[in-house]
């Protein structure tokens, strides 16, 4: 039993990290070539810009400037809901968007429902979700709209260009960045990608549904409910949002701990997305979010049983040694000697993610023992 154990760990963690990832790459390879896509011969929809702002008066004159300023041929609105909001926001908000923006103010109720409340109040017919703090490339609307061309197209998500860090660990974070939106390209040529990137991503209106109040993770919810009545979901890699918040550990932790955490709540609250003749997308999603909710426990699964099977020799003494080493080279890539070296801080940024998977759970332990909307 140890020995079965000890393997389907490990064997768990290798497809959630590297398995995964590879076979959407022969499955890619695999594929007819992509046709190249017609010119937009459709009238342009209007688009409905949704921001959720909570005391953002330094920021939010910049970002509606950014906006309006996009090279988008259709109507542009930009709806700003202030989120309890006791600076200048709102003020900032309606001078500076004028006629082609609207301002909601609301009492502090948290990023879902300034989503609901914003949505319920947009005009356009597409509706295109944005934070305040990263800036759009020029085109970044145009490209998330052109696809929608396509009826069977609900949703499109952009790409979040994040500056790298020389910061220990952080370096390791980079590289699963990367590897995120490898993910995410392939998953979409191949049927929809699981999630959006929050910061900047397209979806029909009439494909929006309303989301609990409490809900972390709305931009993998929100793709995920619309998904659930057809459609696909694709990635749009020159859609561009540029992030000036550096990727440290320091920001990571805090942004990826409420993820994972909102990972949890997705797989506790949503359970009917995990089964096969319910939901196309459940190995999909079980493989890109949810199993890699469990490589904490499987590490530690793998790491007991290996030390246990230490005894009866053969491979299993040399496993454990090369067990031993990876996390001594990931504990000595968080030293700031050693971290421009990858084969330090690459397995470095792993531990530190499992580290954060944990945090996440508990997170979401104490969200639901509180049973408090945790705000965003």
């Amino acid at each position: 039993m140890l020995e079965v154990l000890f393997w389907f760990s490990l064997l768990l963690v290798a497809y959630a990290n590297v398995g995964y990832p590879v076979l959407l790459w022969i499955a890619c390879r695999l594929r007819a070539p992509k046709v190249p896509a017609e010119a937009y011969d459709q009238e342009w929809p209007v688009v409905s810009v949704v921001m959720i702002a909570h005391n953002e008066g330094k920021r939010i004159t910049g970002k509606l400037e950014n906006l309006l300023q996009c090279d988008y041929p259709g109507e542009l609105e930009v709806v700003v809901v202030c989120d309890g909001c006791d600076d200048a926001t709102a003020e900032l908000s309606r001078s500076s968007a004028g006629d082609r923006g609207r301002t909601i103010e609301s009492v502090r109720c948290g990023k879902a429902e300034g989503l609901n409340q914003g949505v319920a109040a947009a005009r356009g017919t597409i509706l295109v979700f944005a934070d305040v703090r990263q800036e759009f490339d020029p085109s970044a609307i145009l490209r998330l709209v052109m696809p929608f061309s396509d009826a069977a197209i609900v949703g499109v998500s952009g790409s979040l260009e994040i500056k790298a860090t020389a910061e220990g660990p952080g370096k390791g974070i980079d590289l699963y960045w990367k590897l995120e939106k490898f993910i995410r390209l392939a998953e979409s040529e191949i049927d929809s990608c699981i999630g959006c990137t929050g910061a900047i991503y397209a979806l029909r209106a009439d494909c929006y549904r309303v989301l609990p109040a409490d809900t972390l993770l709305d931009d993998v919810v929100v793709p995920m409910l619309a998904l659930q009545g057809g459609g696909r979901v694709l990635f749009e890699p020159e859609a561009r949002a540029y992030d000036p918040q550096e990727l440290t550990t320091g920001n990571e932790r805090r942004r990826k701990t409420r993820t994972l955490a909102g990972n949890f709540q997705m797989l506790f609250r949503y359970p009917g997305w995990l089964v096969p003749f319910r939901s196309r997308l459940w190995l999909q999603l079980l493989s890109h979010k949810y199993l890699r909710l469990a490589v904490p426990f499987l590490l530690m699964a793998c790491f007991a049983t290996n030390a246990l099977l230490v005894p009866s020799g053969g491979i299993y003494p040399v496993l454990f040694a090369l067990q031993l080493a990876a996390y001594a080279f990931a504990i000595m890539g968080m030293a700031p000697a050693l971290r421009k070296l990858r084969i330090f801080s690459i397995p470095g940024g792993f531990l530190y993610l499992q580290y954060l998977c944990i945090l996440g759970l508990l997170r979401y332990i104490r969200m639901r023992t509180v049973r408090k909307p945790t705000g965003w």
